[in-house]
C-alpha cells in the first residue's frame, strides 16, 4: 500500500468538487443548517417556557414541563392551564406564536429534506456512506439489469457476501433504478469511472472490490474506456481490489501491467465468472477454458459405467493423464456433478475435462477404467491374503 495514497471518499477530501455532485451538497447543508438553527430556537422557547410557568405558577418543574409540552404538541389535556397574567401571556407568545411556528418550520423542512434526498437519489446524485461495499464500474450494452440481478443473487450466496451492500457507477438508468434493483438493495450514482470524483463519490476507496465491465462487449475498441479507469484505479493504488472485463485477449498484458487482480472475457450470459473472478481469484481462467477449446476443454465419452465409485473414476483418469472428471450421465440421461466420492457409479457416460492439442478418444478412456478395475481386484486380493496369514 503506497503510503502517499489519494484521498477517495467525499468525506476525506475538501477538494471534492464533481459538478453533479457538488451542486446538491449546499442545499442538503443548507437544509440541514436550517434544521438545526430551529432545533436550538424551539429548545430555548421551551426551556424559557419552562422557567417563566415554574416561577410564576403554583407547579412543580415537571408541571411545568408537562404544560409546555402538552402545549406546544397542541394536545392539550387541561389538567393544568396558567392562571397568572404572566403565565397566559407567556403561553401566547413564546408557545403558540414562536414555539409552535418554529416547530411547524422544523416538520416543513424535514419533509423538504426527504423530498430532495429522494429526488437526488433517483436521479443518482445521492452520497451513500459506504464501507467494504462491491462498487460495479458501466452497465453492460444490453440486458443490463438482468446482468446486476443475478450478479447480485450470486455473490450474496457465498459466505462472508450475504448481506454486502452493492454500488453502481455509471450513466444509465438517468430516471432510477428499476424496482428489481433497487428491491434488491443496489443504488446507483450518475457518473463514470474516469472521473476521480464520481470514485469518491462512490467510496471506492473503502470497497472491498471494484468491478469494471466493459462498455461493449463486441469491440475491442471498448477496452481503451476500460484502459482508461483501470489506470486511474491503479494511480489511485487500487488495483489490487479490481476485477476488469477486456474484450481482446492482445490487452489483456496491459490491464495486468497496471496491477488488476483479475481480467476476464465479458461472458453477459454468465455473470458467475465475474462472481468467481471476485470471490475467488483465479478460479475465472479455470471457467474461462471451459468455453474454448485454446487449452482445456469437457469432452463426453459414452461408455457403460458400473462396479466404480465417483473416486474409482477420478483416480483412473488422473492416474493414466486423461483429464479430470467433472460429471457422469446416469441411465435416465440426467447429468450428476459432484457426486460422493463413494457413491457407486451407475450411468452410460462421462463428461471430463480434457486437453484440447491432446484429446484422448474413447477407447483410451475404456482402457484405463479396466485397468483400475483389475488394480483394485489385486490389491483387494493382497489385503485378503494378509488378512488370513
Amino acid at each position: 500500500m503506497q503510503r502517499n495514497r489519494l484521498p477517495l471518499n467525499a468525506e476525506h477530501s475538501q477538494s471534492y468538487s464533481h459538478s453533479s455532485a457538488q451542486s446538491h451538497l449546499p442545499m442538503r447543508g443548507l437544509i440541514r443548517k436550517r434544521m438545526k438553527t430551529l432545533f436550538a430556537m424551539l429548545i430555548g422557547l421551551l426551556t424559557f417556557q419552562v422557567l417563566v410557568i415554574w416561577a410564576v405558577e403554583d407547579l412543580t418543574l415537571f408541571e411545568s414541563i408537562w404544560i409546555t409540552m402538552t402545549t406546544v404538541s397542541t394536545v392539550g389535556y387541561g389538567d393544568y392551564a396558567p392562571k397568572t397574567l404572566i403565565g397566559r401571556l407567556s403561553t401566547i407568545i413564546v408557545l403558540f406564536i414562536g414555539a409552535i411556528t418554529v416547530l411547524t418550520l422544523i416538520i416543513s423542512d424535514f419533509i423538504e429534506y426527504r423530498f430532495y434526498r429522494r429526488e437526488r437519489i433517483l436521479r443518482g446524485l445521492w452520497i451513500y456512506k459506504m464501507n467494504e461495499h462491491i462498487v460495479i464500474i458501466n452497465t453492460p450494452q444490453h440486458g443490463g439489469e438482468q446482468y446486476f440481478l443475478r450478479f447480485a443473487s450470486q455473490i450474496r450466496s457465498n459466505p462472508g457476501y450475504e448481506t454486502i451492500p452493492i454500488m453502481l457507477l455509471t450513466r444509465q438508468f438517468p430516471d432510477g433504478l428499476p424496482p428489481e434493483l433497487t428491491d434488491m438493495g443496489l443504488v446507483h450514482f450518475h457518473g463514470t469511472g474516469s472521473d476521480p470524483s464520481a470514485l469518491q463519490a462512490v467510496h471506492a476507496g473503502s470497497a472491498r472490490h471494484i468491478v469494471v465491465l466493459t462498455t461493449d462487449e463486441n469491440d475491442a475498441n471498448a477496452d481503451s474506456i476500460t484502459f482508461d479507469i483501470a489506470y486511474r484505479l491503479s494511480e489511485l493504488n487500487m488495483g489490487y481490489q479490481t476485477t476488469s472485463e477486456c474484450v481482446a485477449d492482445r490487452n489483456r498484458s496491459r490491464l495486468k501491467a497496471l496491477g488488476i487482480r483479475a481480467v476476464i472475457r465479458p461472458i453477459r450470459t454468465y455473470p458467475e465468472i465475474m462472481v468467481r473472478a471476485v470471490v475467488a481469484p483465479g478460479s475465472e481462467k479455470v471457467l474461462e477454458d471451459l468455453f474454448n477449446y485454446e487449452h482445456d476443454h469437457p469432452h463426453r465419452y459414452d461408455l457403460l459405467l458400473e462396479d466404480l465409485n465417483w473416486a474409482d473414476i477420478v483416480s483412473a483418469l488422473i492416474r493414466h493423464d486423461i483429464g479430470t472428471a467433472l460429471a457422469y450421465i446416469d441411465d435416465d440421461g440426467e447429468v450428476i456433478c459432484q457426486p460422493h466420492i463413494k457413491e457407486p457409479i451407475k450411468g452410460k457416460g462421462l463428461i471430463v475435462l480434457v486437453r484440447s492439442s491432446d484429446t484422448p478418444g474413447l477407447d483410451v478412456v475404456k482402457e484405463a477404467l479396466e485397468r483400475y478395475r483389475k488394480f483394485l481386484e489385486k490389491w483387494r486380493d493382497s489385503q485378503s491374503s494378509d488378512a488370513e496369514s
